[in-house]
């Protein structure tokens, strides 16, 4: 926790940044929901965020003065510095593209960027904007500046925006905010301070423009395993394929289509991260020499594609473990234990977790799975459970081979 961190037995104060943004709206619910929790909120808005709602909104649900302008509180002389120390958490919901450009950049022209400048509390921050914005490379540029300083950014829903277009940009739910917010602080976060990367859903490999060779994945594991993850405190990197799951808001989600781009991208996050779960069913195989217009069956041999073998991103990963934890996955049809051992061998990984796809109730697509978990020890049988139970079980195990690697 930062300069403000809360004694035994006191309520962590979290410090809620409001920006001039239509979503300003919810964060009424947010400071409803972080109170529900156990949380003190103070508030502190921009001066367009006024414009959306009133700060007497916010004096009333918390009990508190409404930070907006530098020199509004002549008790407080130096309020940024008095703001900053007092927090235990900074929560920027909703974050405007100016707010993360001010953070990115270390402008300090308020009350708002001059408190996140002197903060040495921990930092979420809640993107809302219209997707153009949201999708605009200086944007994106500068989330990454933040997630590379630690802040924890927070992805937006995709959906219906207010400006009426489609897209990444909302806001999410102010009861995700507001779990998300509690992991930061460290409670109930028994993996605060990791960073987990996951690959989740299948690959496309392209045999011209409008045709691949592909799987039936439907990306739920992996979204199972996020969604554990960042309950769990992580901060969670999802590297996702072509998949039918939706990403939890709370992950930072890198979408690719083929092996190449996931091995890429996954090499990318675990730069700095301390778990890798492999749950992608990544192709074995691509077009040697995929062609650049639709090809024709009548006469370009669409019976004969010469293949060629896929990046192996799990190996690829063992290969730079270094003392981190690194999970594989095994989609198997018979002799389930015994594939997964020798998987488990052959890449290098600490545990495989092998299901048996040729099931009904464990196959691509379904809400349950039948998985067996194999390590270094051996082999466990796991019940049929669905992935969501799966993907806690998968974690409370990953724990424990942290705490025996530490």
């Amino acid at each position: 926790m930062g300069a403000g961190s809360a004694a035994a037995g006191e309520r962590p104060c979290v410090l809620l940044c409001v920006t001039g943004c239509i979503a300003a709206y919810k964060s009424a619910e947010i400071v409803r929901q972080l109170q529900k929790r156990g949380a003190r909120v103070k508030v502190l808005m921009t001066e367009h965020a006024t414009r959306f709602v009133g700060p007497t909104t916010f004096r009333a649900l918390t009990h508190e003065k409404v930070a907006v302008g530098l020199f509004d509180d002549p008790e407080d002389p130096i309020h940024h510095i008095s703001l900053a120390q007092e927090a235990d958490l900074v929560l920027v919901a909703p974050a405007t593209a100016n707010i993360i450009a001010k953070m990115a950049h270390g402008i300090a022209d308020d009350l708002m960027s001059t408190t996140l400048l002197a903060t040495r509390a921990p930092v979420l921050v809640a993107p809302a904007m219209n997707v153009q914005m949201w999708e605009a490379p200086a944007t994106q540029d500068n989330v990454r500046v933040l997630e590379g300083r630690g802040v924890r950014v927070i992805q937006p829903d995709s959906g219906y925006l207010a400006c009426g277009d489609v897209g990444g940009g909302r806001l999410p739910e102010p009861s995700l905010i507001a779990d998300l917010a509690l992991a930061v602080l460290g409670q109930g976060g028994p993996l605060a301070g990791e960073h987990v990367l996951i690959t989740a859903g299948g690959t496309h490999e392209p045999i011209d423009p409008v045709r691949f060779i592909g799987n039936r994945s439907s990306g739920k594991m992996g979204a199972a395993l996020a969604r554990a993850a960042l309950r769990r405190g992580a901060r969670v990197t999802l590297v996702l394929g072509p998949a039918t799951a939706e990403p939890p808001a709370g992950a930072r989600t890198v979408r690719v289509e083929t092996a190449a781009e996931m091995l890429d991208a996954s090499l990318d996050a675990f730069a700095d991260a301390t778990v890798a779960i492999c749950a992608a069913a990544v192709a074995d195989y691509a077009p040697a020499h995929p062609a650049d217009h639709k090809l024709k069956k009548s006469r370009e041999h669409l019976d004969r594609i010469e293949l060629r073998e896929t990046a192996d991103i799990l190996a690829a990963l063992s290969a730079r473990k270094q003392g981190r934890t690194v999970i594989g996955f095994a989609a198997e049809t018979s002799d389930v234990v015994a594939y997964a051992a020798a998987k488990l061998a052959r890449k290098g990984c600490d545990a495989v977790v092998a299901n048996d796809v040729s099931r009904p109730d464990s196959g691509f697509g379904s809400d349950t799975d039948k998985a067996w978990w194999v390590d270094a020890a051996g082999a466990a049988e796991l019940p049929c459970m669905t992935k969501d139970e799966l993907a806690g079980e998968i974690l409370d195990r990953a724990q424990e081979l942290r705490r025996c690697a530490k």
